[in-house]
């Protein structure tokens, strides 16, 4: 009898969405935590809406979101779990984040 590898299956978790502007000639991607969309945090002077119209779009991988931050001009991300990803793969530095109310913030541009 032929025994055979047992298959494992892998879940992918969306906990991200994103949702591309033309604005011009450019492209703006934005990405949000789901958790985050359509809410208002205020820390101090500022006052950060996470706004359906700007952040909700298609949900979105990790894969996919570094396919899309090749193809932008600038982003803007919002929530911990974006950001941590673009921390994991050397595309911001800790210092360029903003943090409100305990939720990272970060603007990308390419020069």
């Amino acid at each position: 009898m032929i025994k055979y590898p047992r298959v494992r299956k892998i879940k992918i978790v969306i906990f991200m969405k994103a949702k591309i502007h033309q604005i011009d000639l450019r492209t703006i991607l934005a990405v949000c935590d789901k958790e985050h969309i359509g809410k208002t945090y205020e820390e101090g002077e500022i006052c950060f809406k996470a706004s359906e119209r700007f952040y909700n779009g298609e949900e979105i991988t990790e894969k996919q979101l570094l396919e899309m931050i090749k193809e932008c001009d600038s982003g803007n991300f919002f929530g911990n779990k974006c950001v941590d990803i673009l921390l994991k793969n050397d595309l911001v530095s800790e210092k360029s984040i903003l943090i409100i109310k305990g939720v990272k913030h970060v603007q990308i541009y390419h020069m």
